[in-house]
């Protein structure tokens, strides 16, 4: 609550000592009060949890910590107060950009300027130079609190800014911050001074739509990083520079994958016979471990009157990531609307409804791998990871509330068995809670987030509090994991929901012969197909283990001489289960041997003279190396180390290795 500016504030330390001030005393004061040398260390402060700079006042009472460098959110006043350094560069040698917004972002921050002559990597390279000379005159931080006719006059010729101070109400402090030459509204916070930023890169530009609006006008977005570290900037570019080694889509196109084709449409996945095997092999996976848990399969369909998603609560909440409705078929109601299917939830809970049910069935447990479908913008879609088509390992728990926690539990089990286990992974918990906008009241929301936390608790499984992140039916848990090089992706979610077995009146008969209402237990292991896909190229850079690899071994023949012995271990190898590719062509071994690494195989089988002659084949590994020395291997004891490697779904190459 803010407080009266008559009124004393009480600021509680973390040391538990307590501070008097007056309102809108100043933060930097008050840590002066502390010590001076924590003045000197300290880049901002959080009254109540709330960031905010030296220089805003303070204008209520409560906690009080002081933030350094080795605070995470002191990293993000260090990156917005960088963004404005860059803002103040492009000024310098650009002065008709017009500014936009530059916020700090997850690893780093963006300008945005509207200019009539689009930016050029030199003209980046030529604004980090201008950046480090305003960083070395040491500008400080002004902050100034204006009424709107004096923040008018200030931003005359910014109508970015102008539209953004139209929307700020009666009640709202008005700020702008001044770094020598360079004004902004903004609410900051903000370093002491410019110098403060001392390691930061530009990294790329971009064209950005104004208020990702793609009908407003396309503006200048420069992206860039800063730390309070040198070699913690340079950990962070070595990072980019191996995402760049990594990137799923062009790893995807080297292999031969995937595609997405312009006279079809951005967002929509052509997957190609190599990355359908994968796909098919990862939906097989997730299949056979429903079946084996309980899970009965369905299949639903695609599309559906719109009247459905009325009744789930969809449509008025989601209809923006929706394709917009068709017309109805022939000999329907003219105002008979279909629409393409989102996702599969309300399709499961009418199948669900389709019969009566017993607490004797309780759980139901539907599985379905579906095609859904998202109108999502065109300028957020990315290769694989983020589609307008999706491909969801979908299921949903029907159960009784007593049941719920076995259920989520079950469900963590199979996360551990199909995201860690097989694929090596670290795995992040989050549970994510109630979002302002939501179905049903709150005891009902009470009843569900508690029943995830208890389950994770039960598992041991530390997690985090993701406030307000939880979808509007129900809380989740979300569950991320860490790539090779540190970064982590969306996967797994479990979510609780009360309310759409509300809204379509499922019941079961229970022990008292009486009515019930089941709840419902939303879950996706893989998240879609998609994003996992692409996320699983970059983090094995495209070098899929064996049981995944869509070839798994490729025979090759040195000479027309060898293609009958070559041939006949190719065919042994097929009728045993493995991928196989047999490549008799007349071309060069080194160049046969080339391809074969370019496509990242597992395994290379040459078969030549000797190896004819023996009965054997001279395995190459992947990842070994031109110079490696392939090692000389019996076919049937390759094959069983084969069927082995891939039986135990294993993650490391070790059929060619001599057996212990």
């Amino acid at each position: 609550m803010i407080q009266s500016a008559t009124d004393m504030l009480t600021l509680k330390l973390p040391d538990g000592s307590t501070r008097e001030v007056e309102h809108g005393a100043l933060p930097r004061d008050v840590v002066a009060s502390i010590g001076a040398g924590l003045l000197r260390a300290a880049i901002a402060v959080e009254v109540n949890g709330h960031v905010q700079d030296l220089v805003t006042p303070i204008r209520e009472s409560g906690s009080f910590t002081v933030l350094t460098e080795r605070d995470r959110p002191a990293l993000d006043v260090l990156r917005h107060s960088a963004a404005h350094i860059l803002a103040t560069a492009v000024r310098r040698l650009r002065p008709d950009a017009k500014i936009g917004f530059g916020p700090a972002i997850e690893d780093g921050f963006y300008y945005d300027f509207e200019v009539t002559r689009p930016f050029t990597p030199d003209d980046v390279a030529v604004f980090e130079d201008e950046m480090r000379k305003v960083v070395a005159e040491k500008l400080p931080f002004v902050r100034e609190e204006v009424d709107k006719p004096a923040a008018r006059r200030r931003f005359t010729d910014d109508p970015l800014k102008l539209e953004r101070l139209e929307e700020l109400g009666s009640d709202e402090v008005i700020s702008v911050y001044t770094d020598g030459p360079f004004v902004d509204l903004c609410r900051g916070p903000h370093v002491p001074d410019t110098s403060y930023v001392k390691h930061f890169k530009l990294l790329s530009t971009a064209a950005a739509y104004w208020r990702g609006d793609e009908k407003r006008q396309t503006l200048q977005r420069i992206y860039g990083t800063a730390f309070f570290k040198k070699d913690e900037l340079e950990t962070h570019l070595h990072r980019l520079e191996e995402a760049k080694r990594r990137d799923h889509r062009v790893i995807g196109k080297q292999l031969d994958l995937f595609s997405i084709q312009d006279i079809v449409g951005p967002g929509l996945v052509f997957w190609h016979p190599r990355g359908a095997r994968i796909k098919w092999l990862l939906s097989r996976a997730v299949e056979d471990d429903n079946i084996a848990n309980g899970y009965e399969l369905v299949y639903t369909p695609n599309i559906t009157r719109e009247e459905l998603f009325r009744v789930s609560g969809h449509l008025p909440l989601y209809e923006s990531n929706q394709y917009p409705p068709m017309a109805a078929g022939a000999g329907e109601a003219d105002d008979v609307r279909y629409r393409v299917k989102p996702m599969n939830c309300p399709m499961h809970a009418l199948v669900y409804k389709s019969q009566p049910r017993s607490y004797r069935d309780l759980p139901l447990r539907l599985s379905e791998v579906a095609n859904v479908y998202r109108n999502e913008k065109s300028g957020v879609l990315h290769g694989l990871l983020r589609v307008r088509g999706l491909s969801m390992d979908d299921a949903h728990i029907f159960c009784t509330l007593d049941q719920a926690e076995d259920e989520i539990f079950l469900c963590l089990d199979q996360v551990e068995r199909l995201i860690r286990q097989t694929f090596g992974f670290e795995l992040d918990f989050e549970v994510s809670t109630r979002p302002p906008e939501k179905l049903g009241d709150d005891a009902a929301w009470d009843r569900a987030e508690d029943t995830l936390k208890r389950a994770l608790e039960r598992k041991q499984i530390p997690y985090r509090i993701d406030a307000g992140g939880g979808a509007f039916y129900g809380p989740k848990i979300d569950v991320k994991f860490r790539d090779a090089i540190g970064r982590l992706w969306q996967g797994p979610t479990i979510q609780l929901d009360f309310q759409l077995p509300e809204r379509f009146e499922l019941e079961y008969a229970g022990a008292d012969n009486k009515p019930h209402r089941p709840v419902m237990i939303h879950r996706a292991i893989y998240g879609t197909l998609e994003r996992f896909i692409g996320a699983l190229i970059e983090h094995l850079a495209g070098a899929f283990p064996t049981w995944l690899s869509p070839e798994q071994v490729r025979v090759i023949s040195i000479t027309d001489a060898q293609r009958d012995a070559a041939a006949d271990a190719a065919r042994r190898m097929t009728e045993a289960g493995i991928r196989v590719h047999l490549d008799d062509r007349s071309e060069t071994l080194k160049y046969k041997i080339a391809e074969g690494m370019r496509l990242k195989v597992p395994y290379l089988a040459v078969v030549g003279k000797r190896e004819a002659e023996q009965g054997t084949i001279a395995v190459s590994v992947r990842g070994a190396g031109e110079k490696q020395h392939p090692v000389p291997v019996p076919v049937d004891e390759f094959i069983a180390r084969v069927r082995e490697e891939i039986s135990t779904r294993a993650l490391e190459l070790r059929a060619a290795a001599s057996p212990a």
